[in-house]
């Protein structure tokens, strides 16, 4: 009999981050064809395993084989990324919200290489298998949980994958979804026949399900067997309790029936609240009362309006229709006293990752105005009582799922709340973690006598509920105790009872146009398997492939796309129109002591200049300094007493002038139209008096170019060369950086795509935007500032292209080492505008620099462009004289270019 050959193999595997070591020694193997399940507490390095094995982690210690290829090779991991499928943990954290359901799925396989009629085929099948397919068209972001990793899926199956590795995707996902979600997955699996499945998931009835379990605990292995023999071995009933045992932790929870006092009045209750979205109802008529101290679960299908009835029951949002009361007051969000009494807790960690431990909960008593003697001892009891004490210099981000949910509880019972409304707590939390989770929420229900008001997915987790409802598309379909629903539809188990609940609704969410695929499971025909094509083409058809997505993302973005496309025009309105070299006309006003026939001829030296606008006399020294503080002028001329008369006896008045000194190169420019107007005057009262005055040889300055002398012609040129330096480089740098963070930079990490190809494709739409946005200020400078363009249209034109593709590659340059946008944003921008400001020419000459500078000035783009722009506006240039800007400029973009691709990885480390 032939031995199945592994699909996976793992020798002495470990990693670690820092010092905290995720794997350790972790050796396995894994028969193709397999389905696997992979469990283990939050934080033991089950995603870091699934993502050394899809080769998205470099691996530092040990041996991955997949195939037998080794992974370590990069030529290895090229063949294999088009045979292996990842999604990564989160909901649909492989897709992008502004793209549709099809445009989603026709990425990823155009990503693949897949032609034409293999994209529609395989697109079509799925959509069908799915129930995807009426809503084909609708944009990922406004799908439900359930829709969204169903669309997650088929991005991942639309390659035909021999290994499909999926970490936890059902997390969050209602049981509906998920039961269909699973038979999905069968029923392509028995289309593609052989496909090897690896599974983490926090369902530990999921797991059950799959033929082989690997269970993890502290970065090791301790469990590697079918999954029968893991229940066998460990002499349990189901996987759950051999889990337990497996982690050696106890088992059974033991929860004190709820036994309600009917002399107090109910803390909540909501009659008939309805909330419309326009014309969408997202709860319709929901009413339910809750008894204090109870424990209400809120269970409903993903996007059934579970959140927006808990946000009406805080005053987070105003019902359309009906009423709530909450501890007997009706809800209003300005009631501070009331809010005071409840604790909400997120399923997002809500908490600051910046503060420790101690400082979030310090935080929390501040904001819920407990007197600051009292901080201290409410904090450490609420870390005595959630065991949070060891850990009270801790970061958030250093500790594990439940630990972390532990803290947002503690937090959100700081203040000792009399209600705690928890949205989905323990989303994501291993097991153990969640009986440990509800053991708190049992002792603060039955010994506290707080009330707890929860949504959950998990059916073991509803079962603990004193009472639960169910609820789909706004409505609430029962309300009882969990034992009364399952009795009520005759059902084995409340999951199947809840099933049942919503199957009975019969719409296109519960009941999916999955018949076809369930009746036989053919596999696509009339479509070629082959490989898909290699060579130049199929290289720029993946760089095509990034660069329509990002461009429809673009248009559907309005903000970038305003930024991208409007933001150098701004620029040049605020800069080109506001920053001037020219001396204009200021205020000035005379304090006359002597007015006298000669005191106002001298004053008319200045009235009647064109660099004077004389202002109303003042008449006292103290008004003086209030006009000039005021800045009604900038000069103040006092002539004393006697001036004209010692003017005609020869003599030298002293003549008083006050120059407003705050802007030193506008004082310098005004001091100079004084002597010029005080030497005006001096040379034509000396003639008059019948004194020679020598008539020295006058020189008259002509410009080359730019004869008037305006700033506009200068500063036009510059701000559009700093326009395009500036906005290009940071839309473009947020276009990498938001893929880093929203996550589904994975799609490169997983696909055959090269970095190269991806910035490539990332860089053309802004390159394109850009472009467009030089045409129009071209066309603004030349229609609305009156600065014609006397050199070649074509040569500059070409200038800008250049400029345009060296600055969009500095944002991808800038992009490879920073990890958040807002730091993209203040990296490109400080990096940008200093060089390009100072050491372009822009304000200050290039020859007034040092030779250090003036060097390190040619290595930034904007210089060159500069040169080019100025040539184009003002000097009449053409090709031939831009040929070394060209030459600089094409250098620079290869070096930032290359340097970007050098710096993605296609791994994470």
């Amino acid at each position: 009999m032939t031995a199945i050959r592994p699909a996976v193999t793992l020798e002495h595997l470990s990693h670690s981050y820092g010092k905290t070591t995720a794997l350790y020694d972790v050796s396995l193997h894994i028969p193709r064809g397999a389905t696997v399940g992979l469990i283990g507490p939050d934080g033991v390095g089950k995603s870091t395993l699934l993502s050394l094995i899809a080769g998205v982690k470099i691996i530092q210690t040990g041996t991955v084989q997949v195939f037998d290829l080794n992974v370590a090779e990069k030529k290895a991991r090229d063949v294999l990324s088009r045979q292996i499928a990842f999604m990564p943990q989160g909901l649909g954290k492989n897709l992008y919200l502004t793209l549709s359901i099809y445009e989603n799925i026709d990425f990823h396989a155009r990503l693949f290489g897949l032609n034409k009629p293999q994209r529609e085929a395989r697109i079509q099948r799925l959509l069908n298998a799915t129930g995807l397919a009426p809503f084909a068209d609708r944009a990922a972001g406004k799908l439900s949980g359930g829709m969204k990793q169903k669309l997650s899926l088929c991005c991942a199956l639309v390659h035909s994958p021999d290994l499909l590795i999926l970490d936890e995707p059902t997390t969050g996902v209602d049981p509906l979804s998920r039961r269909q979600f699973w038979q999905l997955v069968d029923d392509l699996r028995r289309e593609e026949d052989g496909m090897t499945v690896i599974v983490a998931t926090a369902y530990i009835d999921e797991a059950e399900r799959f033929e082989h379990i690997l269970a993890m605990d502290d970065g090791k292995l301790i469990a590697n067997a079918p999954t029968k023999q893991v229940i066998a071995d460990t002499q349990s009933h189901n996987l759950e309790e051999a889990y337990v045992k497996l982690l050696s932790a106890e088992n059974g929870l033991h929860i004190p029936p709820f036994k309600p006092n009917a002399d107090e009045p109910p803390v909540i209750v909501a009659k008939g609240l309805t909330k419309k979205f326009g014309d969408f109802v997202s709860v319709d008529n929901v009413s339910f009362t809750i008894p204090k101290g109870e424990i209400f679960g809120f269970l409903g299908s993903n996007g059934c309006g579970k959140s927006t009835t808990m946000k009406m029951l805080t005053g987070l949002l105003d019902p359309t229709e009906g009423s709530a009361t909450l501890l007997g007051q009706p809800i209003d969000a300005g009631n501070i006293d009331t809010r005071k009494r409840v604790g909400y807790m997120s399923q997002a960690f809500s908490l600051y990752e910046e503060l420790t431990v101690y400082q979030n909960l310090e935080l929390h008593a501040k904001l819920y105005q407990i007197p600051r003697a009292q901080w201290t001892h409410y904090v450490q009891s609420v870390m005595g009582q959630f065991d949070l004490v060891q850990l009270a210099d801790e970061y958030p981000s250093a500790l594990p799922l439940g630990i972390r949910q532990r803290l947002q509880l503690a937090a959100a019972c700081l203040h000792k709340p009399e209600v705690l409304i928890l949205d989905e707590p323990t989303s994501g939390v291993d097991p153990a973690a969640r009986d440990m989770f509800w053991e708190y929420l049992i002792k603060l229900s039955r010994e506290d006598k707080i009330t707890i008001f929860v949504t959950t997915h998990f059916m073991n987790e509803a079962a603990r509920c004193d009472r639960i409802s169910f609820m789909h598309r706004g409505r609430v379909l029962a309300v009882g105790t969990p034992e009364t629903l399952r009795l009520e539809k005759k059902a084995p188990t409340l999951e199947e009872a809840f099933i049942i609940y919503l199957e009975e609704q019969a719409d296109d969410i519960t009941a999916p146009k999955m018949e076809k695929s369930e009746k036989s499971a053919v596999k696509i025909s009339g479509v070629s398997t082959d490989s898909p094509e290699k060579g130049m083409l199929a290289w720029w058809s993946l760089v095509w492939t990034f660069a329509v997505r990002e461009g429809k993302e673009l248009l559907r973005d309005r903000i970038r796309l305003f930024f991208a496309l409007l933001g150098p025009v701004i620029m040049l309105f605020a800069m080109a129109s506001s920053i001037s070299f020219d001396v204009h006309p200021s205020n000035f006003t005379v304090l006359d002591y002597d007015n006298s026939s000669e005191s106002r001829r001298f004053i008319e030296y200045f009235d009647g200049s064109r660099y004077f606008v004389r202002q109303p006399d003042i008449h006292s020294p103290q008004e003086i300094h209030r006009v000039l503080q005021s800045s009604k002028v900038k000069l103040v001329i006092e002539i004393p007493p006697d001036f004209g008369k010692k003017v005609l006896q020869r003599q030298m008045p002293e003549v008083g002038f006050f120059i407003d000194g705050a802007f030193p190169s506008t004082a310098e420019n005004l001091r100079g139209s004084v002597v010029g107007a005080i030497t005006q005057y001096v040379q034509e009262t000396l003639t008059q008096q019948g004194i020679n005055v020598p008539n020295n040889t006058v020189l008259e300055p002509r410009f080359v170019y730019n004869q008037d002398f305006k700033s506009i012609f200068a500063m036009t040129p510059g701000v559009i060369m700093l326009a395009m330096m500036l906005i290009p480089s940071m839309m473009t740098a947020l276009g990498v950086v938001r893929e880093k963070e929203i996550g589904s930079i994975m799609n490169l990490y997983g696909s055959p795509a090269g970095a190269m190809q991806f910035l490539l494709g990332k860089q053309l739409p802004y390159i394109l935007l850009a472009f467009i946005s030089y045409l129009i200020m071209v066309w603004i400078s030349v229609m609305v500032f009156n600065v014609p363009v006397k050199g070649s249209m074509w040569a500059m034109t070409l200038g800008a292209l250049f400029i345009i593709t060296a600055s969009t590659a500095f944002g991808l340059f800038v992009s490879s080492f920073v990890k958040s946008q807002i730091a993209a944003i203040f990296a490109t921008a400080i990096i940008v505008i200093i060089p390009t400001m100072n050491f372009s020419g822009m304000l200050y000459p290039t020859s007034t620099l040092p030779s250090h500078v003036y060097m390190m000035a040619q290595l930034f783009p904007g210089y060159w462009f500069l040169l080019i722009c100025l040539g184009g506006f003002t000097k009449g240039l053409g090709f031939m004289d831009f040929l070394s800007s060209y030459g600089a400029l094409l250098v620079i973009y290869t070096v930032y270019f290359c340097g970007a691709v050098a710096l993605l990885k296609k791994q994470e480390k």
